[in-house]
């Protein structure tokens, strides 16, 4: 499964926790919706028939239990409400009130990204249980309650690395790089994408955290099987640079016909590009070598108990061929939530949430 796992949009994982701990003036109260990729999957795909799971050690070496919890990661913020996975049986009655986490490791913004996984929750499918989500809570707290819940609350969108590495790069000659010239691609992706934040925003949706893609030519995986030098992999950083201006493009034009910022744009590409160009500058030994894998980079395969495993996470910037790890997760967090325009726009995630609930639209 070497390619197939390459969930690459080097988000945060760390904002399913960290947001209501980083936050917890400003999101007193506030319910969290997450949806997306691996790099936000807190364990839905636990309750799935697929190949795309985190369910295993190591992951999760570095949380309170020691044990894996579903999360592509070493380790979580603590001391904070979790948002639980939407199939997960304990989310029900006052758990509802806190939001839910509708995430599939495996998914992009296309239906036919990810076919190898089989079963997991494609977008399209999210927005249906969010949907559905909407009618438990309606029952629990009556219909103005419910939209006020999920208006008032925050919403974490993590899709588009693996329509690269896992659809368009996943094999010489794919089907979709036959149908599209790379450019070409890149703007049906944008298309595609507008359709799910404006579904997002019928569904009540008001403060829409939208992430682009990292670097994606950099992650070990990359660097281990694209790459005879070790040096980040050419095409897919193509993609990236072609794909994260027309997002925040897109995002503008969003926010403009809607007369209100109701998605801000998250500059992962950046963010993550820091760590790799200079990572000693934050407190990283690598930024080329995974923590858990084996081969060059630690980049080849899936993190397993047979896998390499480095004795220092905090050193390392991704924990697995694919994922940042946890404390990378943490700078990025801090950089979306107090940063500058740079890499969040049109401001940053504390300014989003301390606009008054009128804004909405």
């Amino acid at each position: 499964m070497a390619n197939s796992m390459v969930l690459v949009s080097l988000m945060a994982l760390g904002l399913l926790m960290a947001f209501s701990t980083t936050t917890q003036v400003e999101a007193a109260a506030r319910a969290f919706f997450v949806f997306g990729d691996s790099l936000v999957d807190n364990g839905n795909n636990n309750y799935l028939a697929t190949t795309a799971r985190a369910d295993s050690p190591p992951y999760g070496i570095d949380t309170p239990t020691r044990r894996p919890t579903g999360r592509f990661s070493n380790g979580d913020a603590l001391g904070s409400e979790p948002t639980l996975p939407y199939l997960s049986p304990e989310l029900r009655g006052e758990k509802l009130l806190v939001g839910a986490n509708f995430a599939s490791a495996g998914v992009g913004i296309l239906n036919d990204t990810g076919i190898q996984f089989i079963n997991i929750i494609r977008m399209f499918r999210q927005l249906q249980y969010f949907q559905e989500y909407q009618t438990r809570l309606a029952e629990l707290v009556g219909n103005d309650e419910a939209q006020r819940i999920v208006s008032d609350g925050l919403v974490l969108i993590t899709v588009g690395g693996n329509d690269f590495v896992n659809n368009y790069f996943l094999i010489p000659f794919s089907a979709r790089s036959r149908q599209f010239l790379l450019p070409d691609y890149v703007t049906y992706l944008i298309s595609e994408y507008k359709k799910i934040l404006m579904r997002l925003h019928d569904l009540g949706a008001r403060r829409v955290l939208v992430t682009g893609t990292g670097p994606l030519g950099c992650v070990p995986a990359e660097r281990a099987m694209r790459s005879p030098n070790g040096e980040c992999a050419p095409e897919l950083q193509q993609a990236a640079s072609l794909f994260n201006p027309q997002l925040v493009q897109m995002i503008n034009e969003l926010n403009s016909e809607y007369g209100a910022n109701i998605f801000i744009a998250a500059n992962t590409q950046l963010q993550t590009s820091d760590f790799i160009t200079n990572p000693g500058a934050y407190g990283f030994t690598t930024s080329k070598i995974a923590c858990c894998g084996q081969g060059p980079y630690n980049g080849i395969g899936l993190c397993t108990a047979f896998s390499n495993l480095c004795s220092n996470r905090d050193e390392y910037v991704f924990w697995d061929p694919f994922h940042p790890s946890e404390r990378a997760n943490g700078i990025i967090v801090n950089n979306i939530v107090s940063g500058s325009t740079n890499y969040v726009s049109p401001m940053n995630l504390s300014t989003l949430l301390a606009l008054n609930s009128d804004t909405r639209t």
